[in-house]
């Protein structure tokens, strides 16, 4: 029997790929909520976007009378919570918007799904669930040894960490106080096509290809546990479809590497894929340099993700080398997208800074 998923920020970097995933491998019906802000883009959906397995909703989550529509229309009975201000940086910079639509948003929706749930018989009770897509950013600074579980305690370090710490601990008072059946996911960082470049990995690509500075900030040593997004899209469907209500379950990579180690990476591939240079640039890694940290920057995120390979037999099927190989070469054999990106307000500049 298929699914009526209802995804929010589904036109984002994840719910993309989540989508496209769900349209590409499944049976199940997709409605993609998004508000369409800077980071959404429709574009990254051009591929999926004429099944008739597919539609698309222009909608705030905050807007509790348009979710009660969405509901009402669409009759969900899997909820796939994506939409998020996810950018530490902007956080810094504007921490009101993170609290709206992180902590306040997500409120809004638990409300909207409660309100569908209890409207529900039995037997489509059963099959409701609320899937709430968070990071391994709320559990705060690793240390140098040891992995993030489960059962870790939270201690976020950003306004953006604690506004989403924020988001799960809602979701799980829903579903302990009012019974909806509800999930957490934490991931660790995530990287691949359609990626907004405001985050590191894509804009030492397009800096690089541009022959810009490529900015890292501190000595480079904080260490980051990479996933890519295809891998991510398929754990959350994984989760939606086996998961056990109440659970929470960590997705990681397995993919360990200090940040100035990815921007070494792709300086070397873009060395072999792209030869020609912009003009006075002898090696793409004569481009890098350090810069003030961030401020509250986690040192080491790495992530034990034993749980969800054990119950629901996932494991991600890229290596960082495969993984970040193939998204050089998509930003290579995309410059369409990514210009269209570029061509409006983001510019690549450099954002929290007190």
């Amino acid at each position: 029997m298929s699914n009526n998923v209802l995804i929010t920020g589904g036109a984002g970097f994840i719910g993309s790929a989540v989508v496209r995933h769900i349209i590409g491998n499944t049976q199940d019906n997709v409605i993609n909520l998004d508000k369409l802000t800077y980071a959404g883009n429709l574009s990254s959906l051009e591929s999926v976007s004429g099944s008739n397995r597919y539609v698309f909703e222009q909608v705030d989550i905050c807007d509790a009378y348009e979710l009660q529509r969405v509901f009402d229309v669409h009759k969900p009975n899997k909820v796939m919570h994506l939409a998020a201000e996810s950018h530490v940086d902007r956080s810094i910079d504007g921490p009101d918007t993170f609290i709206t639509t992180n902590i306040v948003g997500t409120y809004t929706l638990l409300e909207a799904s409660r309100r569908f749930y209890m409207s529900l018989g039995k037997s489509e009770k059963a099959r409701f669930l609320f899937h709430h897509i968070s990071t391994d950013e709320v559990y705060g600074d690793l240390g140098t040894e040891g992995l993030f579980t489960e059962t870790t305690s939270y201690a976020p370090s950003s306004p953006y960490s604690a506004t989403k710490a924020s988001s799960d601990h809602l979701v799980r008072a829903w579903h302990r106080t009012f019974g909806l059946p509800t999930l957490v996911t934490n991931c660790s960082n995530n990287y691949g096509p359609y990626h907004f470049p405001e985050k590191l990995i894509p804009l030492t690509i397009l800096n690089a290809l541009a022959g810009k500075p490529l900015p890292v900030y501190g000595d480079g040593s904080q260490v980051r546990d990479w996933l890519y997004v295809e891998d991510h899209a398929r754990a959350l469907y994984d989760v939606i479809s086996r998961g056990v209500a109440g659970e929470t379950y960590n997705i990681g990579g397995h993919n360990e590497r200090q940040n100035i180690e990815v921007v070494y990476a792709i300086c070397d591939i873009l060395e072999k894929l792209r030869p020609d240079k912009p003009l006075g640039i002898q090696r793409y890694r004569d481009l890098i340099v350090f810069v003030e940290d961030r401020p509250g920057h986690d040192v080491r995120y790495a992530i034990d993700a034993s749980k969800i390979q054990k119950e629901l037999d996932w494991l991600p099927n890229e290596s960082f080398e495969s993984g970040i190989s193939k998204t050089v070469q998509w930003y290579l054999s995309n410059e369409s997208w990514w210009q269209q990106v570029l061509d409006g307000s983001y510019q690549g500049q450099r954002l929290g800074v007190i």
